[in-house]
């Protein structure tokens, strides 16, 4: 069984930034694909980032140059960097373990708002 926790969320003015953070358990994240989603109020939950063991990383285009997802396999935590934030990046920002097995954290509030 693995869990997620995510944090760093929060209020933001547009323009701002943030950084979310995922920590995991267990003894598998150092070969586990990892994903942030985000799901706004009355929308479906979509992938924002993913990175790999082998640490690559894909990005959904909305966020592509603005949004940048990393790990740290030591502490077995992957993070989102979030700049330039705009109002509709507001949302529940989900941690996912997409592989070897799917696990989904329970999510953080990020506002954009002035």
């Amino acid at each position: 069984q693995v869990q997620l926790v995510e944090s760093g969320g929060g209020l933001v003015q547009p323009g701002g930034s943030l950084r979310l953070s995922c920590a995991a358990s267990g003894n598998i994240f150092s070969i586990a694909t990892m994903g942030w989603y985000r799901q706004a109020p009355g929308k479906q939950r979509d992938l924002v980032a993913s990175i790999t063991n082998g640490y690559g990383t894909m990005y959904a285009d909305s966020v592509k140059g603005r949004f940048s997802i990393s790990r740290d396999n030591a502490k077995k935590t992957v993070y989102l960097q979030m700049n330039s934030l705009k109002p509709e990046d507001t949302a529940v920002y989900y941690c996912r373990q997409i592989l070897p097995r799917d696990y989904w954290g329970q999510g953080t509030q990020v506002t954009v708002s002035s």
